[in-house]
């Protein structure tokens, strides 16, 4: 047996058994790839029937607020609700800037916001910048401790912000408008997640760049703002954006620091007695719901505008520690 493999001599196939196997094999072929393609079929409609409802329970709310915004107070209350107002009041728009001051706080509220963040991103690029480009001693301590205040609760901090501010003299029943702003921004101008953002996306800078800078003979002042800032373009946009809207959405600290409600934020003011009807004494939800409409449109036209940034933005600075 082993001399006739030597020459050559190998056991005969019969073609029919080639060509059943051909066939087996084919047919096995197209099982696997049916399988496949009903897997994947089945998979994509789980995963977009999960975001549909996941989309809808996002959705809704403003849907709701947007419809209540057009009812009749009675129709808000009443325990039968429906999806479309039976009586559409575009009248409840007119309200909110006939009864209430709505010019007032959004004015307030645009300056408190531009100033806020105009001086968090000076505050953010210079602490980033240190901390990610320039060697001292005890950076790294000192950068440690900063973001340990990070797991200090917001709250912790509103009675020490307030003595801060009050030792100024910005808060009492003489407050002047000026005084109403300095204590609603001076507080917020620093913000240690926003440095930890932007100090990640300083470090993925290459090194070589600041060498030739100093090559050049370029400063430390010249080399980050014409090339870190620009470079870090997209995280800067990203931290102005998240910035101003919280800055727009801020209710509890204005609302504590201001003695007069001529002083505080759009927030406050759509809680405020503007809403609410002197015969009955409850609040008028659908004046209510039509001002925080208006509030929130812009807002969300922001957002809408300006999303790729602050994607763009937090995904780099996500990428090297």
């Amino acid at each position: 047996m082993k001399q006739a493999y030597a020459y050559g001599n190998f056991p005969k196939t019969k073609s029919s058994d080639i060509t059943l196997s051909i066939a087996e094999s084919g047919r096995t072929v197209e099982s696997i790839q049916r399988g496949e393609k009903i897997g994947h079929i089945i998979s994509t409609v789980l995963i977009y029937a999960i975001l549909i409802i996941l989309a809808f329970g996002v959705i809704f709310p403003f849907y709701w607020m947007i419809i209540t915004s057009l009812k009749t107070n009675e129709e808000v209350i009443q325990p039968n609700q429906t999806l479309f107002p039976s009586i559409v009041m575009w009248s409840n728009y007119v309200y909110v800037f006939q009864a209430f001051d709505f010019l007032t706080y959004l004015k307030n509220t645009v300056v408190v916001a531009i100033f806020s963040t105009a001086g968090t991103l000076i505050t953010t690029v210079l602490a980033a910048f240190a901390f990610a480009r320039l060697e001292f001693k005890g950076r790294e301590a000192v950068f440690l401790v900063f973001l340990m205040t990070m797991m200090i609760p917001g709250e912790m901090m509103v009675i020490s912000n307030y003595i801060t501010v009050a030792s100024f003299g910005w808060v009492g029943t003489d407050q002047t408008l000026t005084e109403a702003y300095l204590a609603m921004i001076i507080p917020f101008i620093v913000s240690v997640f926003y440095i930890y953002l932007l100090r990640q996306n300083f470090k993925q800078i290459p090194n070589e760049l600041y060498l030739a800078a100093k090559v050049d003979g370029k400063s430390d002042w010249s080399f980050l703002w014409k090339v870190v800032v620009p470079l870090a373009a997209p995280t800067l946009i990203s931290i102005c954006i998240l910035k101003f809207m919280g800055t727009w959405n801020s209710y509890v600290w204005p609302n504590l620091v201001t003695k007069s409600a001529d002083y505080r934020l759009i927030s406050n003011g759509l809680r405020g007695s503007a809403f609410v009807d002197v015969e009955t004494g409850r609040t008028n939800y659908g004046y209510q719901m039509a001002g925080t409409v208006l509030v929130t449109v812009p807002l969300f036209l922001l957002f809408v505008i300006f999303r790729k940034y602050i994607m763009r933005g937090v995904g780099r600075a996500g990428i090297k520690g």
